[in-house]
């Protein structure tokens, strides 16, 4: 029986084969997630796996349906897999946000389902650390999610050579748009596939939305394309290449810079407009984390995003939102191609022999009493002669052999032997 495509098995280490997946590297980035995120004072949260299908409409559209694993579930009602956190991290808040202090800082590391096609760095299931701060309007937030992401990846060993956040503004963008309104379009310009041409009964909502979505394949198509593409838009291309090589940084931009060089961060981050992030919903600043060799796909994105909780919430809650997601699938990669993943052994401290059957019972209350104690402790599960016992303790990477014997006088001796520097110690139970 074979998996579904894209969807991954994690088996402990050694693991079978190189192409397999490692639920301890797994573990490994969860736990720095974990404590990072603790670090900064974020709390952990969840949500549900299937949502009503129109909380994820609702914020993309009906195009999104495309992408999504939906179905009609017993009670008639339309549902879907999460795709993104974001939704029910919004829905959520605009829920009880009362009950809680501004600003709101929260984590949690979902799994998500995405049906489309597979490709490096992006499969139909994987989970992501998302980071949001709820209720603060001002750049410093900005700022702390930032410092946020650049210690979450320092905490997996990369480093400043390794990584960078380039950081842009849909601001900027807004008022290149103002300074550089489209111009009235000659002749028959088609845009490629998934960038809408606009017409005169677009709204300017509609022309902006286009135009995002043109920066947002800027990098990963041709000069002629590019070219193509902004006459049907109605915009130069020479001028939009002029606005992204200056990189004026607008004034939160300025803030945030200044601030995350205040903590040392400043070599982490640079201004670049080619980041707009293609959804629909951010509202100011956005930012992208990539490796600096260019070999993978983006780290971790995201932005702010002020008008969803008043959205999802159908207007009766208003509140200033940011957040990043950072997906497990490409940071592995990396972390596996810079040689950064540690040796995953079993964490087994003591293996507790048990030679002579009279003794189990004996021997279970001490495994027991051990494992009480928080010690991780083998043992036989059935009888087995020393010499494979011994073999067994050596192939769990155990630190000591322990075993009871019983002495002349009738009591119960435990000795242990140190398997690295083969010392010998007898003690009373």
């Amino acid at each position: 029986m074979e998996r579904l495509p894209g969807f991954r098995d994690f088996y402990p280490e050694p693991v079978p084969h190189p192409d397999l997946w490692s639920a301890d590297a797994r573990q490994f980035i969860f736990d720095r997630w974990r404590a990072t995120a603790r670090r900064y004072g974020f709390r952990e949260y969840d949500g549900p796996p299937l949502e009503p299908l129109d909380l994820f409409t609702l914020k993309s559209g009906d195009e999104i349906v495309g992408q999504l694993y939906n179905f009609i579930d017993k009670g008639d009602r339309a549902v879907a897999l999460r795709p993104e956190m974001t939704p029910t991290l919004a829905r959520m808040a605009a829920a009880h946000q009362r009950n809680y202090k501004k600003p709101i800082k929260w984590f949690a590391i979902p799994q998500l389902f995405r049906y489309e096609r597979q490709q490096k760095g992006r499969l139909r299931e994987h989970f992501q650390f998302n980071a949001d701060i709820i209720g603060e309007a001002s750049p410093a937030a900005e700022a702390e999610l930032l410092a946020l992401l650049i210690d979450s990846l320092r905490s997996c060993g990369l480093r400043a050579e390794d990584f960078v956040i380039r950081l842009s503004s849909r601001n900027a963008w807004q008022q290149f748009l103002a300074d550089h309104p489209p111009q009235s379009i000659a002749g028959s310009f088609s845009p490629p596939p998934g960038v809408p041409a606009h017409s005169s009964s677009d709204t300017q909502s509609a022309i902006a939305g286009s135009f995002y979505q043109f920066i947002d394949k800027l990098e990963r198509n041709s000069a002629e394309e590019n070219e193509r593409a902004a006459g049907a838009l109605g915009f130069k291309l020479e001028e939009i290449n002029q606005f992204i090589a200056q990189g004026s940084p607008t004034a939160d931009l300025e803030l945030i810079v200044n601030n995350l060089r205040a903590r040392g961060l400043g070599e982490f981050v640079k201004i670049d407009y080619h980041v707009i992030r293609g959804l629909a919903y951010y509202t100011g600043v956005v930012f992208e984390a990539f490796d600096k060799k260019g070999e993978f796909r983006a780290i971790a994105g995201g932005g702010r995003y002020d008008n969803l909780i008043a959205l999802i919430s159908g207007g009766k809650v208003e509140l200033p939102a940011l957040g990043f997601g950072m997906g497990d699938v490409v940071l592995l990669e990396l972390l596996k191609a810079r040689g950064l993943l540690p040796k995953f052994d079993a964490p087994i401290e003591f293996f507790y022999a048990i030679e002579d059957e009279a003794l189990r019972e004996d021997s279970l209350r001490r495994v027991q009493h051990w494992r009480d104690q928080g010690r991780a402790v083998e043992y036989p599960l059935t009888p087995a002669k020393p010499d494979k016992q011994f073999k067994r303790a050596q192939e769990l990477n155990a630190r000591f052999i322990f075993k009871l014997e019983r002495g002349e006088d009738g009591k119960l001796m435990e000795k242990r032997k140190d398997l690295t520097t083969r010392q010998e110690e007898v003690m009373a139970v």
